[in-house]
């Protein structure tokens, strides 16, 4: 609801300094033509988007994701010891993982609601420790392939937009290293309050 607000209110201040300095012609083209560019970019990133959803469904049709996501279990048995109680949980957990490693945030999420939810059964309505370094390993995921920041740069002319992956790997690490260690010491603070 917030968002309609500061939406509105940035359209109704455009029309007003647009009428204010007679320019009110060229807010009306700036509209139309911010229009049909973001039609364009939609449909450009549509068409990669599913390449790369294809890409992970060929993945699954051939066992590659499985193997990929059986390859981070030991780490997420490390990570999440009550998660890797539930095999299906584990499972979601490590699926998620692998396909936000893919850069395939789409794919991704579903896994991670279906994992979140298993995971905070019987959690009285407050998250656990593990469901919240779940969060942080969804949200701040490690990406080799930054697939849809890709094909943004690709939408907007670039001849070379996987010219990032450095630069991709070394933040994603980065922001996982820092966000599983706020949550430890978050968790540790809170134990020691207790």
């Amino acid at each position: 609801m917030a968002m309609a607000w500061v939406w509105t209110g940035m359209v109704l201040l455009s029309l007003i300094f647009g009428l204010a300095t007679g320019n009110l012609d060229a807010v009306a083209n700036a509209a139309l033509e911010g229009a049909g560019t973001a039609v364009e970019l939609s449909i450009s990133m549509a068409g990669i988007l599913c390449l790369w959803s294809g890409v992970m469904e060929i993945m699954n049709v051939c066992g590659l994701s499985a193997k990929l996501a059986r390859a981070f279990r030991p780490l997420l048995r490390r990570l999440l010891p009550g998660a890797a109680r539930d095999e299906e949980t584990l499972a979601a957990v490590s699926a998620n993982v692998s396909a936000n490693l893919l850069g395939l945030g789409n794919a991704a999420t579903p896994l991670g609601i279906r994992a979140a939810r298993r995971m905070a059964r019987g959690c009285g309505g407050v998250a656990s420790d593990e469901l919240c370094r779940l969060v942080v390993l969804n949200t701040a995921s490690i990406q080799l392939i930054p697939a849809t920041i890709a094909s943004l740069r690709a939408a907007a002319g670039c001849e070379t937009p996987f010219d990032i992956l450095p630069a991709v790997w070394l933040s994603s690490v980065l922001s996982v290293a820092a966000g599983l260690l706020a949550a430890w010491l978050l968790s540790r603070r809170k134990r020691g309050a207790a």
